[in-house]
């Protein structure tokens, strides 16, 4: 890379490729969807749905899920309603680049259902925490003066990661960061993760 990364860390990758089990690029390309998936329904997708949408808080069981998506079995809406926003917002990150104004669409789809129309797909503006059960702060995200900024540098290190050539354990380890670095600035009021 003759560019240099602005935010998303690499100090961690020569350790990173040293540990990563050998024979990833073979088991990718081996992998193949569930039995069950269709044209119109994605197993894999609803166990992401379901798994993500359980960190925080959703109490669904990925049965009863794959039965209202793939059979169409209709459940209380508030039992279905922020997976099936999930569910879309997978969906359309699957078929779209990712850039700074899909990373804001797909926001948007996936908070319909709990954050206000004029939140969704937008910088917040407050100060943003995370606390753990009993009360502590955790973690004291990225302030709401410097959300901007910290994205600008985020999508410039998206667009030199997209321009060069990596490997299938490079492609892992950077995925990773991205996520890291995303969910540390934590851009949105609600729907980081």
């Amino acid at each position: 890379m003759k560019k240099i990364l602005q935010i998303i860390p690499k100090d961690l990758l020569t350790q990173y490729l040293e540990q990563v089990p050998k024979g990833l690029q073979d088991a990718f390309d081996d992998m193949q969807d569930a039995e069950i998936s269709t044209d119109t329904f994605s197993f894999f997708t609803s166990v992401s749905s379901v798994y993500s949408s359980k960190i925080e808080g959703e109490a669904i069981e990925l049965d009863s899920y794959i039965k209202h998506k793939k059979f169409g079995i209709e459940f209380s809406a508030d039992y279905t309603r922020k997976i099936d926003d999930l569910y879309d917002a997978y969906t359309f990150a699957k078929i779209n680049e990712l850039n700074e104004n899909n990373v804001a669409k797909a926001h948007a789809l996936l908070s319909k259902n709990f954050l206000t129309k004029n939140s969704q797909g937008k910088y917040r503006t407050q100060n943003m925490y995370v606390s753990t059960p009993d009360g502590r702060i955790e973690y004291v995200a990225a302030s709401p003066l410097e959300v901007e900024a910290e994205m600008r540098k985020f999508y410039a290190d998206l667009d030199l990661l997209f321009e060069t050539e990596m490997s299938i354990e490079e492609v892992f380890f950077y995925a990773s960061m991205i996520h890291l670095v995303f969910v540390k600035i934590h851009p949105w009021n609600n729907g980081n993760g």
